[in-house]
């Protein structure tokens, strides 16, 4: 049966069924697959794709243009969804990423190339965001872990299959097809989108925040281009280089302007009166330090592997996947222990406890280790990462206004992303300056035609597995007596998160799926119902007891959280 809900007669009621959920849940499965995927599967084929389109002094641009873009398009995502409804949002970022898949498969220049990358940022971004917020929009949070949970191992599956895919591609059909891949999953899923997607679109008279869209895009790319600033082709960080002073001090005007103006307008991008909310506050803290440890330690270790066991680039994906079923595991199982306990907190507590164990571990790496002992180590990280993710975003959605899920979950990822960017660069900088001066040390004493060409700087994989003992040996421990002492600055910082975890409120997890709680659905048959709760309210009655709530919270001091039904 349906529950019957008053709306307004220019907003008809979208029925979910069971079927409908699981064929849009779906279509947001592969596009969330294709925008993680992309950030991993060019990164085995740009020595190859660089060197064909001549553009090896500016490699980094390749990467840097697909996550600055991304995270610009987030925020926007987010809130545009919020106001005007996600559907056709959600429609535009899959073809803006399938347009520009086909524009970088046919690339002739590594310019061209960069300007494809960043259109596809700018629909990866809308497919990571939307996705996460439709499933929020049409699952209540009581019963979203089990689909949250699948979605969370996505993210382990692509940082794995992203590089073993990627050397697979190149060295056979061509490095093209890592592009032509994303063609017909993505048509796929804008079909089943269009057809099954049938989210309700708002009107809203609410003014555009121009100016934290532009003063967003401009801080972000400052900070982005700040952490890139070596990989971008530069010597490394020279902070008398007044280039990079002035980029620094640009970046914090446009971003204390961006607080300025955010402060001030009537719908802001990212709203800072969220920070007031608690749950929100610690999880997004959570996600900053997460992606400042988490992406850092996964960035090097690969490189790692292939100069230590000789591995090539398929080699050393197939050799990742121990994390990837870390992740997988705790992910999905999280999923379903929340859904059936309603209880979360204990999850981002675990797993960043469990991290810090792992990167503890990872602090003994050495060069001629067992890899049965690596694939070990890597587990018990992923594990960790698995329990963390997609808990704290559905911590998140659950402690907002069913109005402000995409503003509150693209806020979440945004600063997610931003710590990744900032972490990883801080983190290459030290083993990369730790592992220059350890291999100074092991080509020292070597007679200079034993030595390679370049020196360190010329190292290949395969050139390393053809280096003469004692050499090889010593080059492969200067790479792992770089890597593991680094994991060490990582640990105070996954530390803080933990204690973060600790201070997380537990909050009751709505009975509501966000569409039902804002009146604009209903559930159809007797499954559904168990799943949506009580009867659904109008949206005058939900926006009424929300506002009436809020008030009552503002009086007392208490938090927002309690918006949660």
């Amino acid at each position: 049966m349906s529950h019957a809900v008053t709306t307004a007669p220019d907003k008809p009621l979208v029925v979910l069924n069971q079927r409908t959920i699981w064929l849009i849940f779906g279509a947001l499965m592969a596009s969330m697959f294709l925008s993680s995927l992309d950030q991993t599967i060019v990164g085995t084929a740009m020595p190859t794709i660089v060197g064909e389109l001549n553009g090896v002094e500016h490699q980094g641009w390749v990467i840097t243009a697909y996550i600055l873009a991304i995270a610009i398009a987030m925020p926007l995502y987010g809130k545009f969804g919020d106001l005007y409804g996600r559907r056709w949002p959600f429609l535009v970022a899959v073809a803006l990423f399938v347009v520009a898949s086909v524009g970088g498969g046919m690339a002739q220049t590594f310019e061209s190339l960069v300007a494809w990358r960043a259109v596809q940022g700018l629909g990866g971004g809308g497919l990571m965001i939307l996705s996460q917020a439709i499933i929020a929009d049409i699952i209540p949070a009581s019963d979203r872990g089990k689909y949250m949970g699948p979605m969370g191992a996505l993210f382990g599956l692509s940082a794995v299959a992203g590089p073993l895919l990627g050397g697979w591609l190149t060295d056979g059909p061509g490095w093209r097809w890592t592009f032509w891949i994303n063609v017909p999953i993505g048509i796929a899923a804008w079909v089943i989108a269009y057809f099954a997607l049938k989210l309700p679109s708002h009107r809203s008279d609410r003014p555009t925040d121009w100016g934290g869209i532009l003063t967003m895009a401009l801080g972000t790319t400052g900070i982005v281009l700040l952490t890139s600033w070596e990989s971008l082709g530069n010597d490394g960080y020279d902070w008398s280089d007044p280039m990079l002073l002035g980029l620094l001090i640009g970046t914090a005007v446009v971003v204390g302007l961006f607080v300025f103006i955010e402060n001030r307008v009537s719908e802001p991008l990212i709203p800072l009166r969220l920070f007031k909310n608690r749950t929100f506050t610690i999880t997004t803290l959570i996600g900053l330090v997460l992606g400042m440890g988490m992406f850092s330690a996964m960035s090097m270790l690969p490189t790692f592997l292939q100069m230590s066991s000789g591995a090539g680039v398929t080699e050393s994906g197939l050799l990742m996947l121990p994390m990837m079923a870390g992740v997988m595991l705790t992910s999905i199982v999280s999923g379903i222990a929340i859904s059936k306990t309603g209880r979360y907190k204990m999850f981002p507590v675990a797993g960043l406890a469990i991290t810090i164990l792992g990167m503890i571990w990872l602090t003994t790496i050495e060069g001629e280790m067992s890899l049965w002992l690596f694939g070990a180590m890597i587990f018990v990280l992923g594990a960790g990462m698995g329990l963390i993710m997609q808990t704290i975003v559905l911590a998140v959605q659950n402690s907002v206004d069913p109005h402000e899920l995409g503003t509150a979950t693209s806020s979440n990822n945004f600063f997610r992303e931003i710590g990744a960017a900032v972490g990883t660069a801080a983190f290459t900088t030290v083993f990369t300056s730790r592992l220059s001066e350890n291999l100074e040390g092991v080509f020292a004493g070597v007679p200079e035609g034993a030595a390679p060409a370049g020196g360190g700087s010329g190292l290949t994989p395969q050139i390393v597995d053809q280096l003469p003992e004692p050499l090889r040996s010593g080059v492969v421990d200067a790479f792992a007596s770089s890597l593991a002492p680094a994991f060490w600055y990582l640990v105070p910082l996954v530390a803080v998160g933990l204690v973060l975890a600790l201070f997380l409120k537990e909050v009751k997890l709505s009975n509501e799926a966000g569409m039902i709680a804002r009146g604009e659905a209903v559930m159809e048959d007797s499954t559904a119902d168990s799943a949506a709760g009580s009867p659904v309210r109008s949206a005058e009655g939900a926006a009424g007891e929300d506002a009436g709530r809020a008030a009552g919270d503002a009086a007392e001091g208490r938090e927002t959280d309690t918006l949660v039904r």
